[in-house]
C-alpha cells in the first residue's frame, strides 16, 4: 500500500504535501541517495572479487605454433627412444596445435589476500555508513529549504497585508487631498512608497518559486505545489555540548574515521605479505594435435596426444633494493594519517556542535528581541497614525512608523524559522534526521 502512494506522489505534482512525505520521498528518488546506494553495491562486489581469487580461475587455453623442425606431441620418454621402430611411430608435426583446461590456485601469499578480503569487508561497512551520512544531509537540506519557502509565504502574506493597509492609506490620503485637509506631496509619498512595497512583493513570489524549484530538484520530483505549515515552538535552548561529545562515538561520521584506520592498519600487515614466501599450485589438462610430418609412418595424419601435468611453484623474495620496506613505511604513513583524521573528525564535530548550539542561541535571543521590538513599534505606529491625523506630524514619520512595524513582523518571522533550522542542523550533527 505504502508503495502504491509512494508511486503516485511521485507520477504527479504534489497539491499539498508535508514535510516527513518530502523527506520519504527523496530518500527513495534523489539521485544522492542512488549514488551512495551504488557506492555499497560496487564495495560488495569488490568484496565478492577478493573473496574469489582465493579459490583461483579455470581458464580454457589454445595455442599454436609453426617450427621449423619436427616437434613430438608428446615428450619423449627413454622408454620410447630405445626402439628405432617405436620411434618411427612417434607424432611429430611442424604445425603444434594444443587446447587443454588450466587451473591455479594461490595457496599461500603471505595472508596478502586474507588482508585484501579484510579491508573489502571494511569498505563495505565504510560505505554503507556513508550512505546513512548522505541521507542525514539530504533530510537537512530538504528541511532547510522547507522551512525557507514557509517563512518566505509567511513573509509574503505579511507583506500583503501591508500593501493592502498602503493602499487603503492612498485612498484616504487621496480623499483628504481632494477636499483639501492633506498636502498633494502626502499623496505623492504614500504612492510612492505603496510603489515600492509592490515591487517587493513580486520579488518574495519570486524567490518562493526559486525555492520551491531548488526543494523540487533535490528531492527529484517534477514540481512542487503548496506545503503544510509546521508548528514552530521557540523556546530556550537546552543542549550539553559535553555530553554530546561524550556520545559520539556510535555517530556513523565517527564511525567512517575509525573504519578508515582500521583499514589503514590492515594495509600495514598486508605491505608485510611481499616479505614471507608465496606458495601457487598450477594445473594443466588437454591435447596437443598435428599433422604427422614425413618422418612417421603416418605421414600426413592429423594425430593427437593427452597432455596433463600438476605443479608447485615457490617464492621467496630475499632482496629488493629496499622497495618492501618502502611498501611497509608508506602503509604505516598511511595509519597515522587515519588516527589524525580520526581525531580531527572529533574536534571537527565539537566546533560544529558548539556553533550549531550558539547559532540556536542567537535566533533565540533575536526571536525575543524582535517580538519585544514588534511590540513597541506597533505602539509607536499607532501614536504616530493619531500624530498624522491631528496633523502634528508629517506623512514621511508616519510612513517610516508603519515601515518599522512591517520590518519587525519580518524579521520575527525570520528569526523563528532560523530557530527551527538551527535545530534541524543540530539533528544533522547528531544524526537524529531521518529517525
Amino acid at each position: 500500500m505504502n508503495k502504491i502512494v509512494l508511486s503516485i506522489l511521485l507520477s504527479y505534482p504534489l497539491l499539498a504535501t508535508s514535510l516527513p512525505e518530502l523527506v520519504r520521498i527523496g530518500i527513495a528518488k534523489s539521485t544522492i541517495t542512488k549514488r551512495s546506494k551504488l557506492d555499497i553495491e560496487y564495495a560488495k562486489e569488490t568484496q565478492k572479487e577478493k573473496q574469489s581469487d582465493q579459490l583461483g580461475s579455470i581458464d580454457l587455453v589454445a595455442s599454436y605454433t609453426h617450427f621449423n623442425l619436427p616437434r613430438t606431441l608428446a615428450p619423449l620418454t627413454p622408454a620410447i627412444m630405445k626402439n628405432p621402430i617405436t620411434a618411427a611411430n612417434v607424432a611429430t608435426t611442424k604445425d603444434l596445435f594444443g587446447t587443454g583446461v588450466a587451473y591455479s590456485v594461490p595457496l599461500f601469499t603471505g595472508f596478502a589476500q586474507s588482508r585484501d578480503i579484510e579491508m573489502s569487508a571494511i569498505a563495505t561497512q565504510i560505505a554503507q555508513s556513508k550512505r546513512e551520512l548522505t541521507q542525514e544531509q539530504l533530510v537537512y537540506n530538504i528541511s532547510s529549504l522547507y522551512l525557507s519557502i514557509l517563512a518566505l509565504k509567511e513573509i509574503y502574506s505579511a507583506q500583503q497585508s501591508y500593501v493592502a493597509t498602503l493602499q487603503k492609506l492612498e485612498d484616504q490620503i487621496r480623499d483628504e487631498v481632494k477636499f483639501g485637509k492633506k498636502a498633494e506631496i502626502d499623496l505623492l509619498k504614500a504612492q510612492s512608497d505603496l510603489q515600492g512595497n509592490l515591487s517587493y512583493l513580486e520579488v518574495i513570489k519570486g524567490n518562493i518559486a526559486i525555492t520551491k524549484a531548488s526543494l523540487a530538484s533535490l528531492v527529484g520530483i517534477e514540481d512542487i505545489g503548496s506545503i503544510n505549515p509546521i508548528k514552530v515552538s521557540v523556546s530556550k535552548p537546552n543542549y550539553t555540548i559535553d555530553q554530546m561529545i561524550s556520545n559520539s562515538s556510535h555517530l556513523k561520521r565517527i564511525e567512517v574515521t575509525k573504519l578508515n584506520l582500521k583499514k589503514a592498519s590492515k594495509m600495514v600487515e598486508k605491505s608485510g605479505a611481499s616479505k614471507l614466501p608465496q606458495l601457487s599450485l598450477n594445473s594443466y589438462y588437454g591435447y596437443n594435435y598435428g599433422i604427422n610430418d614425413d618422418s612417421n609412418i603416418h605421414s600426413g595424419d592429423f594425430d593427437s596426444k593427452n597432455n596433463w601435468q600438476i605443479g608447485l611453484s615457490a617464492k621467496w623474495n630475499l632482496f629488493d633494493f629496499g622497495k618492501s620496506d618502502a611498501s611497509i613505511q608508506k602503509a604505516k604513513i598511511g595509519e597515522m594519517k587515519a588516527d589524525l583524521e580520526r581525531r580531527q573528525a572529533i574536534l571537527d564535530l565539537k566546533k560544529s556542535l558548539i556553533e550549531a548550539l550558539e547559532k540556536i542561541k542567537q535566533e533565540y535571543a533575536n526571536y525575543q528581541g524582535n517580538l519585544k521590538q514588534l511590540s513597541l513599534t506597533q505602539k509607536s505606529e499607532k501614536i504616530e497614525r493619531v500624530r498624522y491625523k491631528n496633523g502634528v506630524s508629517t506623512i514621511n514619520d508616519y510612513l517610516y512608523a508603519k515601515s518599522k512595524t512591517h520590518l519587525a513582523q519580518a524579521k520575527l518571522i525570520e528569526s523563528k524559522y532560523n530557530y527551527q533550522k538551527g535545530k534541524y542542523y543540530m539533528n544533522y550533527l547528531l544524526e537524529r534526521g531521518i529517525k
